[in-house]
């Protein structure tokens, strides 16, 4: 009995009134002794003064005498039951408290007080009333020997399997049940046998012979039992059923598992699998996951209530098996279930109820239909015995059905395992339905984004390019920042790169308003600074359109305003660039020996701000050479402290080759960028060519109207060298309009130009400041059709002016007609 035990029965039964006393020096001797101890134990004084205590108690308390005395020196006394003897040899069972004597000087003496127990409620129960308490008890008890075989155990044992309790005498666990998981059992008693320690509440879980399809899990405590000397004879152990507790813990494990494991992605696809993952083997050897075809695209199940009389198919969408793959599966991953009308999953997704069956026909069809390759399974031949199916709902919307097979030795399901699967469909079918709400809006934002955003580069011979954008915003792939290329009149090219603030739908948006402006503005062939200051001009108009003046403290800022960017252009003819920028990075030029540099161009305010006008430089580029145009986001920072630095990174990842243009531009956006970038990020590379001298011819013309024959014969002979003869008649007709009017309507020098590149380019320049117009002359009138014919005969025409004139152009295409 243990030391709290003995003081608490101790508290309870002890009466100083009864008590008779003697006592004892510090070392256990008796010093004096009175007649009540006499009448209690039948001892003389003369027979036990100057004897030990010790020759008063049974051998077992004797040998704790020394025990007791430090205890009562460390807690200044003690109290508890012992068994002394009387002088005629009988036992006689006592309640103990020794307390200090104190004398001058401190205490020497203990002081003992007896009180017989001797007729105590239950001290001298019979061992038939304690056999009656272990036979009917319901908790199961066996005691095995050293050999750990067991030699008794008592009614209550046989519940946990193994026969009666005469039939286990003699044998160890592995006879009495085969197929047990003995070996941890057996380990706990060879411990307590070894140690002494005793080992409370181990957890045993398995099957049992009486329940083979059932599994059990029971809470087992062993003692270790020893004789009068102390040597161990066997171990004592009990059992408790635990299963329901067990199995409350093992749901509860399943649904945190669920929580952690299901909805890591806005995958719909992904989110299914999860499921199924998450059931198989712990709750189910089967899970098949089916989806509306319209969930997985993102889109509202179709409104209205479905037939259950009409097949309906289903997309499989997730699917587990215990064997690792899907040989109890009709459909594969990604395949459509077709189910038989009025089949349980047809019905779950109708009524939006669950469906459960104990025990499945093992003769019954399975409920897919039409799958090639498998004719007309049954549950027999796939092995499946129980299901529960249970419908994909969220938000008052169902999305499909999930159905959990047993086979085997599983035990059916219950209604307890039914509540289980709707509390793991219904987490997941929320994450189901966020990530199907996701992918709606995701595949809006991407056909926003493709929409204001070039799929691709146009083709043109002036450059070669590539152009690698990454959003801040993962979720919708959505960003302020964004590039074109636009081809220009001449052969020559714009490149652009800009940002609007922010990020996300609204940025997008402003950006796209952005691109459509300048792409107009390019159309007009202007320079870049007026490009840049028409676009700050509407930007500013729009913001104080809508009442939101620029630099206004605590107003909400038009979102285009302090908007960044720079416009390019390059002219392949003689590898002339000129730009400008408002409130963005200058360009880096990559020389065609891997030199990097920037462009020392002045940058302009943001655009919407105001300020000073914008400024333009101009640059002979060698062919071969990269021009780099990027937002700001490329940089670490973006910030002017941080500019020298951030140019060192930057000059740093250009210097680094690539196979392709295209690689080394997503080679440098890897490298500044992390996988989630702070801001967009833009790069657009453009790699210089030039036209060969062969591919230009140019005449300077006297103001003369006999220079007109002079042109065409000047084209004529250009063409054929050229190999261009079926251009000759329309090309002849175009140079013959453009010089008459020019020699009609302008002043000054006048030069014809014609370039073949992609298309051919018929450019006559002049000294006039006026803009030619094309009229639709009247039947009768003598002229104004030079300008219709050449709009006729074109692919396309305009006009560009400089610091001295203009330049009307004609293009015709190259290309082979389509047949």
């Amino acid at each position: 009995m243990g030391t709290h035990e003995e003081r608490s029965v101790a508290r309870q039964r002890f009466d100083v009134a009864d008590a008779v006393p003697f006592l004892l020096d510090a070392q256990g001797v008796v010093t004096s002794w009175t007649r009540g101890a006499q009448q209690l134990l039948g001892y003389h004084a003369s027979e036990v003064v100057g004897r030990d205590v010790r020759g008063l108690l049974a051998p077992r308390d004797a040998a704790r005498v020394p025990e007791l005395i430090e205890r009562c020196r460390e807690d200044g006394g003690w109290m508890g039951l012992l068994t002394a003897r009387r002088g005629d040899g009988q036992p006689v069972k006592v309640m103990v408290r020794i307390t200090p004597a104190v004398e001058s000087g401190g205490f020497a003496r203990w002081l003992v007080l007896l009180s017989d127990m001797a007729g105590a409620p239950g001290w001298d129960m019979s061992r038939t009333v304690l056999e009656q308490v272990v036979t009917s008890s319901p908790v199961g008890m066996a005691i095995v020997d050293g050999d750990l075989r067991c030699v008794w155990s008592n009614a209550a044992l046989r519940q946990f399997g193994g026969g009666p309790a005469e039939g286990r005498l003699g044998q160890r666990l592995a006879e009495i049940q085969p197929g047990l998981d003995f070996t941890g059992i057996e380990a706990q008693m060879l411990h307590v046998l070894r140690t002494g320690e005793p080992v409370i509440g181990y957890e045993h879980v398995g099957r049992i012979r009486s329940a083979p399809h059932r599994e059990t899990a029971h809470m087992m405590s062993f003692s270790r039992l020893e004789d009068d000397h102390g040597h161990p004879m066997g171990v004592y152990y009990t059992v408790i059923d635990i299963t329901d507790r067990y199995r409350a813990r093992q749901r509860v494990a399943l649904l945190d598992r669920a929580g952690e494991q299901i909805g890591r992605t806005l995958d719909v696809v992904r989110t299914a699998q999860e499921l199924a993952d998450v059931a198989v083997p712990a709750f189910a050897d089967l899970v098949c996951v089916d989806l509306l075809e319209s969930v997985l695209r993102g889109a509202e199940p179709a409104s209205g209530p479905l037939d259950d009389t009409e097949p309906v198919a289903l997309r499989r969408a997730g699917q587990r098996s215990v064997d690792g793959g899907s040989a109890a599966a009709v459909v594969e991953i990604g395949g459509m279930a077709a189910y038989l009308p009025g089949s349980p999953p047809i019905r779950c997704l109708v009524t939006g109820k669950s469906y459960r069956e104990e025990r499945l026909d093992p003769l019954a069809r399975e409920w897919v239909a039409d799958v090639p390759g498998r004719g007309e399974t049954t549950f027999l031949d796939s092995g499946l015995h129980s299901v529960v199916i249970v419908p994909l709902r969220a938000r008052g919307v169902t999305l499909g059905v999930t159905a959990f097979f047993r086979r085997g030795r599983q035990e059916p399901f219950d209604e307890d395992d039914l509540s289980l699967a709707e509390d793991l469909v219904s987490r997941a079918a929320v994450c189901v339905d966020n990530a199907r709400r996701y992918t709606r809006e995701r595949d809006a934002a991407l056909v926003l984004q493709r929409s204001l955003l070039p799929r691709r580069l146009p083709e043109q011979g002036a450059v070669e390019a590539a152009a690698c954008y990454r959003p801040a915003d993962e979720l919708t792939g959505l960003g302020g920042d964004w590039y074109d290329l636009v081809p220009l009149s001449g052969a020559r090219v714009a490149l652009v790169v800009g940002e609007v603030p922010g990020h996300g739908i609204d940025a997008a948006a402003a950006m796209g308003r952005l691109r459509t402006a300048v792409r107009t503005l390019a159309a007009l062939d202007l320079p870049p600074e007026e490009v840049l200051g028409h676009l700050d001009d509407l930007v500013a108009r729009a913001a104080h359109e809508e009442g939101l003046e620029p630099d206004v403290p605590g107003v909400e800022r038009f979102r285009s305003v302090g908007s960044g960017c720079v416009y390019v252009v390059y002219d392949p003819v003689d590898g002339q660039c000129s730009m400008a920028a408002a409130g963005h990075p200058a360009p880096a030029v990559i020389l065609p020996d891997g030199t990097v540099s920037f462009v020392d161009l002045p940058v302009g305010p943001p655009l919407g701000t105001g300020g000073p006008p914008f400024e333009a430089v101009e640059l002979a580029l060698a062919e071969g050479s990269t021009i780099a145009l990027h937002t700001d986001g490329l940089l670490a920072h973006g910030e002017d402290w941080a500019v020298d630095a951030d140019r060192g990174r930057l000059r740093r990842a250009l210097e680094r080759d690539a196979p392709s243009l295209e690689l080394r531009c997503c080679a440098v956006v890897d490298a500044l960028v992390p996988a989630r970038p702070h801001d967009d990020v833009a790069l657009l590379m453009a790699r210089t060519r030039l036209l060969g001298a062969d591919q230009v011819a140019d005449w300077d013309l006297p103001p003369d109207p006999a220079v007109v024959s002079q042109a065409r014969r000047e084209a004529t002979r250009q063409l054929t060298d050229w190999g261009l003869e079926e251009l000759v008649l329309t090309t002849e007709l175009v140079v013959s309009e453009l010089v008459t009017n020019a020699l009609r309507h302008a002043s000054g020098p006048i030069r014809l130009r014609l370039i073949r590149d992609s298309a051919l380019i018929c450019e006559v320049s002049d000294g006039g400041a006026t803009a030619p117009h094309l009229r639709h002359p009247r039947t009768t009138d003598e002229g104004g059709r030079g300008l219709l014919l050449v709009s006729q005969f074109s692919q396309r025409w305009g006009t560009r002016f400089f610091a001295d004139g203009k330049v009307i152009w004609a293009e015709q295409s190259l290309a082979e007609p389509p047949e």
